[in-house]
């Protein structure tokens, strides 16, 4: 079975070469279109960072659906727990208010 699904897998890549043949090779994406940009210079710096703080707060998320469901069995020490948590995404928010990280003009 290995050796069929290999065979067949060499047969798929050779058929491409085949068809495509050596001048898409060189086109990003294979796609037929020169490129007008630098694939690194189309978006803007800003977009990294938003993308960043969505993924923080993403996570943060993660941490929060555990801790709902287990909050009743710890009691007090983990509600303390969750707004300190909270308390430093805050910290991290107001951080990037001042920075300019949320300003999109």
């Amino acid at each position: 079975m290995l050796a069929t699904a290999v065979s067949a897998v060499a047969v798929v890549w050779l058929v491409h070469r085949w068809v495509a043949g050596p001048a898409l090779q060189v086109l990003p994406f294979q796609s037929g279109l020169l490129p007008q940009e630098h694939a690194l210079s189309r978006y803007h710096v800003r977009w990294y960072l938003a993308t960043l703080l969505f993924l923080a707060f993403d996570v943060e998320m993660l941490f929060m659906y555990p801790w709902a469901v287990v909050v009743a069995d710890l009691g007090a020490s983990a509600v303390l727990e969750m707004f300190l948590f909270l308390g430093a995404l805050l910290v991290a928010v107001v951080w990037a208010w001042r920075e300019g990280a949320l300003r999109w003009v």
